[in-house]
């Protein structure tokens, strides 16, 4: 049971929770009687000559109604129900999951060490190793990189070859376990507005061979050249150290159109991978970082 942020609702739970098992005890015992004479009409009539008469519940239905609330008094004082009383059983679901992942680590966990022994490049190419790591990222991953790796607009597609910060077995590990926090700044005010913005936007189009306005590009180099080289380098082939995309090549992870590079350029970027270290473990990583390695050589 969740703690309370005012004894106030464990108290409000309780009353509710108590309140209508006396009410349903009350009403149980007022409708199991009768008053006056037994089989005698009360008046009531439906359909033209269906009549109510004056009988008492029958008794196996009054006791399967006993037994109801014999049943929830019991469950009520084992498990938890009534506000902030955990139950006699102490029973809550975080020791119900925490049971469960011990029984599982028990069962599956020596196969898990027994790949977290082995080089990364191994297990990649372990049958058994790629089916355990299909499941955990169908679990953990696909819901941002898509069930078939090829990601989304703002999420990577993990079965090329371009990495933001390095695609080697081990980088991949690195990422998954810690985390990545990616930050592109707004640079429409440094840039001297949409003028500006137009400008490099213009010139980092021509740095993947696409036709641009030569005018605007120009300008744009010598902007890119002042505010743009710390990060994605002179060429523009980008820096795996920072996470600075490869602006050369036709992959964009927001998007290529004129307009979202613009966008990209004036208002910015904030890309976040979780680390999974902390509820996966290492060897669960280990074996999830080897297979998504393995989708993108696939053809080695």
């Amino acid at each position: 049971m969740s703690d309370f942020t005012s004894q106030f609702w464990s108290w409000y739970i309780i009353a509710i929770a108590g309140g209508g098992i006396i009410w349903l005890v009350i009403l149980l015992r007022r409708n199991s009687k009768t008053t006056g004479k037994i089989g005698e009409p009360t008046g009531h009539v439906w359909d033209e000559n269906l009549e109510e008469l004056n009988n008492p519940l029958p008794r196996w239905w009054l006791i399967m109604f006993y037994m109801t609330i014999v049943f929830a008094i019991g469950y009520l004082i084992l498990y938890p129900g009534m506000g902030s009383f955990k139950g006699l059983l102490g029973w809550s679901e975080v020791s119900e999951y925490e049971t469960e992942v011990a029984a599982a680590e028990a069962e599956y966990g020596p196969l898990f060490d027994k790949y977290l022994k082995q080089d990364l490049s191994v297990v990649a190419s372990d049958k058994q190793a790629q089916k355990m790591g299909e499941r955990l990222f169908v679990t953990y991953c696909a819901v941002c990189h898509g069930s078939d790796a090829r990601g989304a607009r703002g999420f990577p597609n993990l079965r090329d070859s371009d990495w933001l910060y390095g695609g080697d077995p081990e980088t991949i590990k690195t990422t998954i376990m810690y985390g990545r926090q990616g930050t592109m700044p707004a640079w429409e005010g440094p840039l001297g507005g949409e003028e500006g913005v137009n400008a490099v936007a213009n010139y980092v189009m021509s740095l993947s061979g696409r036709k641009v306005d030569e005018e605007l590009a120009a300008k744009g180099k010598e902007k890119f050249d002042l505010f743009c080289v710390g990060c994605h380098m002179p060429t523009g082939t980008g820096n795996q150290m920072l996470g600075a995309p490869n602006l050369t090549d036709t992959i964009w992870l927001y998007g290529g159109s004129p307009s979202v590079i613009k966008k990209t350029i004036a208002q910015g970027r904030n890309g976040k991978m979780p680390a999974h270290s902390e509820f996966l473990g290492e060897a669960k990583v280990h074996i999830l970082a080897a297979y998504i390695y393995s989708l993108s050589h696939e053809s080695d």
